[in-house]
């Protein structure tokens, strides 16, 4: 740490050159900036710096390197593993950034650093157009993005960077690079899975796609019919067409107007099936879902911004979740999903989710850091709980899931849906050779490895 005389030079001097507003820990209003969604994290950053622009990111990260302070970026704020706070960093708070361009001819959006789903998929609704969105409408678009980006959308238009057609980015000299295809390629291509170790995105530019019509099946059933319905799920999905997705889960019974009221706190196996299309084909697509006998459904056309809300997890929870992506749901894994679904933690607000990929996801051409791409399906055991008691118990169930599926396990994962689970998983996330690659050019951009709160890539 600098001297304190210097360190209070450059903070007055922060407080003067921010158009945003800055935070040290004696700030009023200083504990309500550092809170993120998972209540399981409460670090206290030196200088939470809340950005109005991209110049201001710009001087906030000019700041922490004159001082010799880490980096670490608030976008969302749903990391599970809390990256955008630190002890004793200084935050780069990008959520008074949020404006979202839609430029629907070119079909095309350009979002700022701090925007959310929300704002992405409510800006492009009145075009009907849509891109790759995660599977919340809380989630930050820029660490969704960056970390490779999968949801309810990407069997039909592929994983969120195979829609990445360009970034704003500030580097951690402060220099600002406008990275495509064609400017600084190789930093493009690390950009894609490489998540913030490279610098900070105040902008990234994501190709849309025309989605006229959307529509749900979500059908709840006793949990003693999860095998019957995973088998049938399994099914539709694998002889459908590519514009079906969802997943099937287990959960307590939501207090939700269409779910009885003696089911309320209680387990419950689901299905749900996403469609981009009418809501009449949905209806034949599911069918063999809506035969098995279950206790509630709902199938309806719905806005694509509506259904991101669907799943919201809210904040003020505790969380941990992990991933496994797999060869295959072949009935033996079937049979030990459902099983582990009887210390499943209920009731809280954990579920206990398999879904498929495939379809533009394994279509995809390039070479990217996404080693997950190829797996058919993906299993997401997501705690969510609220009394830290349980803290114990969940996390051991999250993680006798992942012991549960190795024998179907690729070793592949998608980052963006771990915690810090050690360099393994980071090489398994990104691939043994990409992360060679990657290194070098962390060396590159980053040598000093000031953005280091992320899954992180020492440079080499």
């Amino acid at each position: 740490m600098a001297p304190l005389s210097k360190a209070a030079t450059a903070l007055a001097a922060l407080r003067e050159d921010l158009a945003g507003e800055v935070f040290a820990p004696d700030d009023p209003g200083y504990d309500e900036a550092r809170t993120v969604f998972n209540a399981m994290v409460d670090r206290r950053p030196a200088v939470i710096a809340q950005c109005e622009s991209t110049p201001d990111v710009v001087t906030a990260v000019r700041f922490a390197r004159d001082l010799d302070l880490p980096v670490a970026v608030r976008g969302g704020g749903h990391s599970v593993a809390g990256m955008s706070l630190n002890d004793g960093a200084v935050v780069v708070d990008l959520r008074r950034m949020h404006e979202v361009t839609v430029h629907p001819a070119a079909k095309a959006v350009r979002i700022a650093g701090g925007a959310t789903m929300s704002h992405l998929d409510r800006a492009c609704e009145p075009y009907a157009l849509a891109t790759t969105g995660g599977r919340a409408s809380t989630t930050g678009v820029g660490g969704f993005v960056l970390g490779g980006g999968t949801g309810w959308l990407d069997r039909k238009f592929g994983l969120a960077v195979d829609n990445l057609l360009g970034v704003e980015l500030v580097t951690a000299d402060g220099a600002l690079l406008d990275v495509t295809a064609e400017e600084h390629p190789e930093l493009f291509w690390g950009l894609h899975g490489g998540g913030g170790n490279f610098g900070i995105a105040t902008s990234l530019t994501l190709r849309l796609h025309e989605l006229p019509a959307l529509s749900i099946a979500m059908v709840f059933y006793l949990p003693e019919r999860g095998p019957e319905v995973l088998r049938a799920y399994r099914d539709v999905i694998e002889t459908g067409p590519d514009a079906a997705g969802g997943g099937f889960l287990y959960l307590t019974g939501p207090p939700a107007p269409f779910v009885p009221p003696h089911l309320v706190g209680l387990l419950l196996a689901g299905a749900l099936v996403t469609y981009a299309g009418p809501e009449e084909e949905l209806r034949r697509l599911a069918g063999p879902l809506l035969a098995v006998p279950h206790e509630a459904e709902v199938v309806t056309a719905i806005p694509y911004a509506e259904l991101q809300c669907m799943l919201d997890d809210p904040p003020g929870l505790r969380n941990y979740w992990s991933a496994e992506y797999l060869t295959g749901v072949p009935d033996a894994f079937v049979d030990v999903f459902c099983a582990r679904a009887a210390s499943m933690p209920v009731p809280t607000g954990t579920q206990h989710v398999v879904w498929p990929q495939g379809g533009a996801i394994a279509a995809a051409r390039g070479d990217y850091p996404v080693p997950y791409r190829d797996a058919p399906w993906a299993v997401h055991p997501f705690g969510m709980w609220e009394d830290p008691a349980d803290d114990e118990r969940v996390v051991r169930w999250v993680r006798d899931v992942r012991a549960d599926v190795q024998p179907w396990s690729t070793g592949a994962v998608y980052l963006n849906f771990t915690g810090d689970e050690g360099a393994d998983r980071v090489v398994a996330g990104l691939g043994a050779d990409n992360m060679r690659r990657l290194a070098r050019l962390k060396r590159e951009y980053d040598p000093d490895n000031v953005f280091r709160f992320n899954h992180n890539i020492p440079p080499v």
